[in-house]
């Protein structure tokens, strides 16, 4: 495919079909996944087994895949997610057994590891090829934050409704299953439909995404490059003051996304009095979450003009998310009208807040860092929100009923917009190949900060990717 330099507009669209594109499989999945397990005959304790077996493999595979994407290009190792996703939701939807569930559950995390950072990155390159360092990078990452809100919202209401849809009239979910002998009912019906739609990413990502020809290299090359890569993305942490801060920040968000995972259900069956209407609550309550924080991404680049400068509108926006999860603490044992109420506007908060932040600091963290460890950076942001909030879940769930589990999520949050209070320059300097240190901004890649300190801030849009509590900790 011949390279061409995109327009940032042209970029723009392609990055954010690109966000719309891989996130509506996921969201297919989201509502009908654990009800598809249950329908196959699998206990609570497999069903955790097979989102131990993905989580696991985000984990292992998050770094070198950020590596592997620094090393052989973007472009290549986005396709590769989608295929990956292709059969796990395949597998997921057809399979009867524990291993092959347990083995689609894996492959959607491989495919998950696989996409964490190369579209993101390549949409910064690509504008910053055509457009210079200075270009305009928040608005665009904004759009994708809020396209994959809404990508998630408008996918799990409709996963959530296929199977009630199918068992309609002439009741086509009975008949599929007797057709198949059981291997197709209605609940795999969105697994199969997103097994379809992850191939048609995959084709989207090779033939819409130019990007510049890497040196040739052979796979003992590119093996050999991708753990020195991997061991440059481990330091950025430790050699920038503002990485370091995003790397905690989307720690505190794991933790915050987990608790709320973990405690929210049971909180909307109390609220209901019944298990199946508390699920049915809950369903609505997360595609809330999701629009919540595609609205508060759009209002990124308005609360970095407002606050004066990125990191400051990244505390403001941290400290109205554990706002919201205060609240939600303070009503986790009160019942009637007015706790309810209260507990949703905390919920909103929390989503709208997180939404906020996540476009800005990772606006801040794409100018600090250069084009060979951008993925790997993004990567280990990932890897933060994913092992802390397998911890902080795992705190919460210890703890007695009540306020305290709610507060392990609120109070991450609070010591995260802690972490923003004390000024550091947005200089241009970006983190150097090796991770040591810094090398000026036309060099690396990075851009500058505008007159006064504040950095430049495009039209409005929203925000960057994954952190924003725009996509689950845990998907199907």
């Amino acid at each position: 495919m011949p390279t061409e330099l995109l327009s940032p507009a042209a970029a723009r669209r392609r990055y954010v079909t690109v966000c719309v594109l891989f996130w509506l499989p996921a969201g297919l999945a989201i509502a009908p996944g654990i009800l598809l397990f249950t329908e196959r005959g699998m206990s609570l304790a497999a069903i955790a087994g097979f989102f131990a077996a993905h989580s696991l493999t985000v984990a292992l595979l998050e770094l070198p895949t950020g590596g592997l994407s620094d090393v052989i290009g973007r472009r290549t190792v986005l396709a590769a997610a989608g295929v990956f996703d292709c059969l796990a939701f395949a597998l997921i939807g057809l399979g009867t057994s524990a291993w092959m569930l347990a083995l689609g559950m894996a492959l959607k995390g491989v495919g998950r590891a696989l996409h964490s950072g190369p579209a993101e990155a390549w949409y910064v390159e690509t504008v910053q090829a055509h457009s210079g360092p200075d270009a305009d990078l928040r608005t665009g990452l904004a759009r994708g934050s809020f396209a994959t809100s809404a990508a998630l919202a408008v996918a799990t209401l409709l996963g959530g409704a296929l199977p009630w849809l199918l068992g309609l009239g002439p009741d086509l979910g009975d008949r599929l299953s007797e057709s198949t002998g059981g291997q197709i009912v209605a609940l795999s019906v969105p697994a199969l439909l997103a097994s379809v739609m992850s191939l048609v990413f995959a084709v989207y990502v090779m033939t819409a995404l130019p990007e510049k020809p890497r040196p040739r290299t052979t796979l003992g090359a590119t093996l050999r490059g991708v753990p020195a890569t991997v061991v440059g993305g481990l330091r950025l942490g430790g050699s920038d003051r503002i990485v370091r801060r995003v790397l905690l920040t989307a720690a505190a968000v794991g933790a915050a996304l987990c608790a709320i995972e973990l405690l929210m259900p049971g909180r909307a069956a109390e609220v209901t009095g019944a298990a199946e209407s508390g699920a049915v609550l809950f369903a609505a309550l997360a595609c809330t979450g999701f629009v919540c924080s595609g609205l508060g991404s759009q209002c990124a680049p308005l609360a970095a003009r407002l606050a004066g400068s990125g990191s400051r509108a990244v505390l403001f926006c941290l400290a109205v998310a554990g706002g919201g999860l205060v609240a939600l603490a303070a009503t986790a044992a009160a019942s009637g009208a007015f706790p309810v109420v209260l507990a949703i506007l905390g919920y909103c908060l929390v989503y709208i807040g997180l939404g906020a932040a996540s476009p800005n600091q990772n606006d801040l963290l794409h100018r600090r860092v250069t084009n060979e460890r951008r993925a790997t950076a993004l990567s280990v942001q990932s890897l933060a929100l994913q092992l802390v909030g397998a911890l902080a879940a795992l705190v919460a769930g210890a703890l007695p009923p009540g306020p305290l589990p709610w507060l392990v999520g609120a109070v991450a949050l609070l010591l995260a917009a802690a972490l923003w209070a004390a000024r550091v320059p947005e200089d241009p300097g970006a983190v150097s190949a090796d991770g040591a240190g810094t090398v000026p901004a036309h060099e690396a890649g990075a851009v500058p900060v505008g007159k006064q300190g504040v950095v430049p801030v495009g039209e409005k849009g929203p925000a960057s990717t994954r952190e924003a509590g725009a996509e689950p900790v845990q998907e199907l």
